[in-house]
């Protein structure tokens, strides 16, 4: 048992929060890498399925405006060009619009997860490239007379080509190649200037789609990417909400099972100190004889002090339990406010005057009662006192002032001389157990349940707690109560008037 360490036990508890986070980024990035290195674009394999997915529905949804734009194309050459070879080439562009449009519906049916995306992506760019060839075909429109005609259905094919097939870039060169070829063609058929200088615009042009379907690529990457991003997040925060789920319903089963275990632990604890003290109190006061030996007085007297300070613990630990749980029984009842703060304070003078303390009382006599619990102020109020007289020096001074608030409400205040709290210790000597720095050098030792005992029988009164303090300049601790809480003098009833009938009364009125 003695081999046990701290690390063991932080072992035991798993992982902290930072090491749990750690250890999710570097899975993440190893599943990232994995998926990068199995895929052919260098992305992850579902960014992949996603560009080929929005490639799909592209070509699918302009389907019908491109076979529109080639009926117009071939209505339009029938002027300087056979009717049959407009037709042919029309129907070439429809079968390969219609084979495309065909499998890009094939591969959004199947399922992401089964479907070979290296084999589609050959399909599609294998594709793009006939329907690019059938495209460039319509230089045999423009062969006899419309040239510029031709030229202009080219440039359109290709921006056309080039943006739908902007997600998958083998595929946009596949489509873009054909229609160059064709464009530069137009070259053998004049030598004018003015066609040289089209064609080159054309080509230009069609390199100028080819740079902006480079940067959607880009584009539609790094959405994918902000995307995943996001969903990661998301899964992190329900991962992180369920953790919190969990963190809490375990806290409360803790918190259940502490309060069972003080409940058994507090019969069993107090039944044998109930024994020491009483036999440590027979013995230290010498009831069936002296000691034979002096050093026995003085250690029955040590055992006494030292069981009646665990007893004293025993029911700190038990009422800050009670407290937080919520099951403090309150008992209220009319009490005056400043005549427990007097008996408190009698009963801490023995005490006070052994260290030289003073005390210097500010109480309005003339306050009226209070709905309260008269055990908890009276514990509220010596717990005060005491941490006072505790921390104060000897020759120091105590301050008790009991009034009126502003609001109609009354308050108990007092203030020490003794160390003060640093600012950044407030929140340490208001929780469990915790205590300043400097009062642990020059107090006597406490278990720290005093002040989170005070605030919690406060804040069951409905009333606000105050902890105002400046190191060596003492502290003061206010203590308000509300002013529903406070019971107004109510006028004498006159028993005679009320018992006479209301026909006598009624003149009585009148008058």
């Amino acid at each position: 048992m003695s081999d046990l360490t701290v690390e063991m036990v932080q072992r035991g508890r798993g992982p902290s929060a930072e090491e749990a986070n750690r250890r999710r980024g570097i899975a993440r990035d190893m599943r990232s890498a994995r998926e990068k290195l199995t895929s052919v674009t260098g992305l992850e394999r579902a960014f992949d399925y996603e560009l080929l997915r929005l490639y799909a529905q592209y070509r699918i949804g302009a389907g019908i405006p491109l076979g529109l734009f080639a009926v117009a194309m071939a209505g339009a050459s029938v002027f300087w060009v056979p009717h049959v070879v407009a037709a042919t080439w029309a129907l070439c562009v429809f079968v390969a619009i219609t084979l495309i449009s065909t499998a890009s519906r094939r591969f959004l049916r199947q399922d992401p997860e089964e479907v070979s995306l290296a084999r589609w992506r050959r399909l599609f760019v294998a594709g793009e490239a006939v329907q690019s060839l059938c495209w460039a075909a319509m230089i045999g429109l423009g062969a006899t007379g419309g040239r510029t005609f031709a030229l202009f259905g080219l440039v359109i094919a290709a921006a056309v080509a080039t943006m739908l097939a902007a997600t998958v870039p083998a595929a946009a060169v596949a489509g873009l190649v054909p229609l160059m070829l064709a464009t530069l063609s137009l070259l053998a058929f004049s030598q004018h200037m003015d066609a040289l200088l089209l064609v080159a615009m054309a080509v230009g042009s069609q390199l100028f789609f080819m740079g902006l379907a480079r940067r959607l690529y880009t584009s539609t990457v790094g959405a994918l990417q902000s995307r995943a991003e996001k969903d990661a997040i998301f899964a992190e925060l329900e991962q992180a909400k369920a953790n919190s789920d969990e963190a809490r319903r375990r806290a409360e089963e803790a918190n259940l099972a502490k309060s069972r275990f003080l409940a058994t632990m507090s019969h069993e604890l107090r039944t044998p100190l109930n024994a020491i003290l009483g036999f440590s109190e027979v013995m230290k006061n010498e009831v069936f004889g002296p000691h034979t030996a002096p050093s026995y007085q003085e250690y029955s007297t040590d055992i006494h002090d030292s069981g009646m300070h665990l007893l004293n613990l025993i029911n700190e630990i038990l009422d800050l339990s009670r407290i937080e749980a919520g099951r403090y029984e309150m008992n209220e009842e009319a009490v005056l406010l400043a005549h427990i703060v007097e008996e408190c304070r009698h009963m801490m003078g023995l005490r006070a005057r052994s260290k030289g303390q003073t005390f210097h009382d500010f109480v309005d006599d003339s306050l009226p009662k209070i709905w309260a619990d008269e055990r908890a102020l009276r514990q509220i109020v010596l717990n005060l006192l005491s941490n006072a007289v505790k921390f104060t020096p000897p020759g120091g001074e105590i301050t008790i002032k009991v009034g009126w608030t502003s609001s109609g409400g009354q308050y108990v205040a007092v203030k020490d001389s003794g160390p003060g709290i640093p600012e950044d210790e407030l929140g340490t000597v208001m929780s469990s157990f915790g205590r300043g720095s400097l009062a642990i050098k020059t107090a006597e030792q406490g278990s720290g349940l005093g002040l989170p005992i005070v605030k919690g029988l406060v804040d069951l009164h409905g009333g606000h707690f105050q902890l105002v303090s400046r190191p060596r300049e003492g502290t003061e601790v206010i203590v308000t109560l509300p002013a529903s809480r406070v019971m107004d003098t109510l006028p004498a009833v006159d028993v005679e008037a009320e018992m006479q009938p209301a026909a006598v009364r009624r003149p009585a009125r009148a008058a």
